[in-house]
């Protein structure tokens, strides 16, 4: 079924979404990580319940969302998810983060725990990298574009097998398409990400996932995620990259909905 683009006003720009399922259902709504967009989450639709309201946006400078001017705080990436949330007027939802979504999916638990009753992070930590190492990042890709991204995007994306696959295709086209602004905003928004203290004060239902063939965030370092969250569950998929939801959209969506039917939302 077709589901049509929608638009909030957040601020003084608009974020696209889609919105989905039963609307009077519990509402399970989705981040995607940095360079691609809400299709990422695609492939996982079909395993949910249809019990669920399911909700997924375009961070801002990606996919159909504005793009407003880099650099990006992490900040604002929370806002534009709370006055998403805020123009659907939803409450106790369980919002599931990837990468840089689980980033902002830490910061809006910790700012409006009236929008979210548990979190779902997969492939995400509390911070990603240096300030150094993302600062060189920036410079680099400012003086050679995008284009000079792109092997290295994908290799440190997808999982070798998966690379090998004609699947890959719509996914690197993705990320080469993707808007330079949006990746350095984004950039931003993470180089000055520390959550470490404040996830560290969560006290909500989370599963958090990760992938044995990861680059990004090897599974090591996510599982400290879920250590630092009392009672967090932790789910490792293997055969997969950083974008599990992809390779491995059936046992993604099987921990995400186990999950949900243990906390009683679906």
């Amino acid at each position: 079924m077709h589901v049509p683009m929608s638009y909030a006003q957040c601020g003084d720009h608009q974020i696209a979404y889609r919105d989905q399922g039963a609307q009077t259902g519990p509402a399970v709504v989705f981040a995607h990580a940095m360079g691609l967009d809400h299709s990422v989450w695609d492939a996982i639709i079909p395993y949910l319940p249809q019990t669920l309201r399911i909700i997924r946006y375009d961070l801002r400078g990606h996919g159909a969302s504005a793009t407003p001017p880099a650099p990006y705080s992490m900040g604002a990436l929370v806002r534009d998810a709370e006055g998403l949330l805020d123009n659907l007027n939803i409450r106790d939802c369980v919002f599931v983060g990837s990468s840089i979504g689980g980033m902002v999916a830490q910061g809006l638990a910790v700012k409006r725990l009236d929008q979210i009753r548990a979190l779902v992070i997969a492939n995400s930590v509390t911070k990603m990298g240096t300030k150094d190492t993302w600062a060189r990042l920036i410079e680099a890709t400012k003086a050679d574009g995008i284009e000079a991204r792109h092997e290295a995007d994908l290799a440190q994306t997808f999982s070798r097998d998966f690379r090998e696959t004609a699947a890959i295709a719509p996914w690197a086209t993705l990320l080469r398409t993707q808007r330079l602004e949006g990746f350095l905003g984004c950039a931003a928004a993470i180089a000055g990400t520390d959550f470490y203290t404040t996830t560290a004060s969560l006290h909500l239902p989370a599963l958090i996932i990760a992938s044995s063939h990861d680059a990004v965030t090897p599974a090591d370092m996510v599982r400290e995620l879920a250590e630092l969250i009392p009672s967090a569950r932790f789910h490792l998929i293997r055969k997969a990259g950083h974008l599990p939801m992809i390779e491995q959209p059936a046992e993604f969506a099987s921990a995400l909905t186990s999950f949900l039917g243990s906390i009683g939302h679906g």
